[in-house]
C-alpha cells in the first residue's frame, strides 16, 4: 500500500494516519447528517469520512477520493439502500466538478436542508433559542439561473487551453462544455471558447438575459473577435430598473430571485413614503434605488469605489439618496440622529461589531439582516440581540439551487430600551 499524500492545510490532530485506507479504496457505510460543507459525514475506522453525493440514513459504497489529516473525502459509487430524497442528478459533470452539492437531491429536500442548516447556527446561541425559522423560499428557476462564471484555463499539457472548474477536494481539473447553472449566455460564451484559450489561467463572464449585455475579463486572446471581451462594465435589469455593474462591484447571480427578495426587504421594513433609510454595504444600490421611492431619504453606505460609482450611475433621476463611500464600520458611527429602517448586507464574513453597536445608537425601529453566511448570520442576530433588538422574523431565500448555499433574511425591531 503506497505512501498517501497530504495536503499541509490543517494544523489539529491527525485523524487519519492510523487507517488502512487509500485513494481509490472502496468503503462501505451508512452516512449520518449533512456537514456544514453540504455532504453527510460518516465514520470509517474512528475517522471521519466526508461523502459527496450521498444523503442522511443511505448505505452506500463509495469511493475514497482524498485523505486529510482531518478526514478522508469519497464519493458515492453505488446506493445500496437509496433516501427516497434521492434523485438522478440532471448534470453529467456531478461529482467530478464540487460546483453543486446536491444535485442528486430532490429540490423541495434541498429546501427542507437549507432550512435546516440555518436552524443549526442559531441554535448555537441560547439567545435564539425558540425562534421559529420559515419555510425556504423557493427559487422559479432551479437551473440556468446563473448570470456570472469564474473559469479555469488548463495549463496542463494533456488539455491546456480547455476551459473548466477545478475539483475542491482534489484540485484537479474538470473540463465542462456546458455549465447547468449558468445562463444560455454564459454557456454560449463557453461553447465559442472551449479548447482556444492556451496562455490564459482564468477567465470571468458575467452576462444578462433580460439586457443582452456581457462582461468578459479579462480580454480573449487578440483573434476572438466574438464575443467581445474586455468590457469595464455590464448592464443588468431587475425589478423595472437598470443597473450597472462594473467588473469589480457585486451583483447577486440570480436576478429573477433578486428581484423577489428586493420585494421581500420593502415588505418587511413596510416604509410608507417617510422616514430615512440606512443602506450598510450598499454595493452597486440595488437596495437603495428600489427602495427610494418608498422612503423620505436613503444614506448609502458602501466602501467599494466602483460600486459608489455604479451606484451614481444607477440612481440616476433619484434625488433622494446621500451615497458615502468608505467602510461601514469607519463611516456609520459618524452619522448623528437617528434613523428609521436600516438594512445590513454585508460581505460573508458579516458585520463588524462597530457597525452593530453604531446601529444600536441610530436606534432604528426596523432592521433586515441579509446573510449569506449561516454562521456569520447567527453571531450578528446574537449580537443584534444583545443590543436590546426584538427578532421577528427568519426567512431564508433561496439563491443558490443544488448547492449548499442559501440567504437568509432576518427582521428585528427596535429602538432598543
Amino acid at each position: 500500500m503506497g505512501k498517501r499524500k497530504r495536503r499541509q492545510r490543517y494544523s489539529g490532530p491527525d485523524l487519519t494516519s492510523h487507517l488502512q485506507v487509500s485513494k481509490g479504496d472502496v468503503i462501505e457505510l451508512v452516512l449520518g447528517t449533512h456537514g456544514d460543507g453540504g455532504n453527510p459525514v460518516s465514520e470509517y475506522q474512528g475517522a471521519p469520512v466526508i461523502v459527496m453525493g450521498g444523503l442522511t440514513s443511505e448505505k452506500v459504497r463509495c469511493e475514497v477520493v482524498w485523505i486529510d489529516p482531518d478526514a478522508i473525502h469519497a464519493k458515492v459509487v453505488e446506493v445500496i439502500d437509496p433516501s427516497p430524497h434521492r434523485r438522478e442528478p440532471p448534470c453529467g459533470y456531478f461529482l467530478n466538478c464540487t460546483g453543486c452539492q446536491w444535485q442528486h437531491v430532490s429540490y423541495e429536500h434541498q429546501l427542507e436542508l437549507k432550512r435546516k442548516r440555518v436552524i443549526t447556527a442559531m441554535s448555537e446561541y441560547p439567545a435564539m433559542a425558540g425562534v421559529d425559522v420559515d419555510p425556504v423560499i423557493a427559487s422559479p428557476d432551479e437551473l440556468g439561473y446563473r448570470n456570472h462564471a469564474r473559469f479555469t484555463v488548463s495549463r496542463w499539457p494533456e488539455n491546456r487551453g480547455q476551459v473548466g472548474f477545478m475539483n475542491a477536494v482534489t484540485r484537479r481539473f474538470v473540463r465542462i462544455d456546458r455549465c447547468l447553472l449558468m445562463n444560455e449566455s454564459v454557456n454560449g460564451v463557453l461553447e465559442s471558447v472551449q479548447g482556444r484559450l492556451a496562455g490564459m489561467s482564468q477567465f470571468s463572464v458575467r452576462a444578462s438575459s433580460s439586457t443582452g449585455s456581457m462582461l468578459i475579463q479579462p480580454p480573449l486572446p487578440a483573434e476572438f473577435k466574438s464575443p467581445a471581451s474586455g468590457q469595464i462594465q455590464y448592464e443588468e435589469r431587475a425589478a423595472g430598473r437598470t443597473f450597472r455593474v462594473a467588473s469589480p462591484s457585486f451583483f447577486q447571480v440570480n436576478t429573477r430571485q433578486l428581484e423577489r427578495m428586493a420585494e421581500l426587504v420593502k415588505s418587511m421594513l413596510g416604509p410608507q413614503g417617510t422616514g430615512t433609510l440606512l443602506d450598510a454595504y450598499s454595493g452597486v444600490g440595488t437596495f437603495s434605488v428600489l427602495l427610494a421611492p418608498h422612503v423620505e431619504r436613503v444614506i448609502a453606505v458602501e466602501e467599494s469605489a466602483s460600486g459608489v460609482a455604479d451606484a451614481r450611475a444607477n440612481a440616476s433621476g433619484i434625488s433622494n439618496i446621500e451615497f458615502l463611500e468608505g467602510r461601514s464600520e469607519e463611516l456609520i458611527p459618524t452619522l448623528a440622529g437617528s434613523v428609521d429602517y436600516v438594512i445590513l448586507d454585508p460581505p460573508r464574513v458579516g458585520c463588524m461589531p462597530e457597525v452593530l453597536e453604531a446601529v444600536r445608537k441610530l436606534a432604528p425601529s426596523k432592521i433586515v439582516l441579509v446573510s449569506c453566511d449561516t454562521a456569520a448570520m447567527a453571531r450578528d442576530q446574537a449580537r443584534l440581540l444583545g443590543h436590546g433588538f426584538r427578532i421577528v422574523r427568519v426567512l431564508p431565500v433561496d439563491m443558490f439551487p443544488q448547492t449548499r448555499h442559501v440567504e437568509v433574511l432576518s427582521v428585528f425591531e427596535g429602538p432598543p430600551e
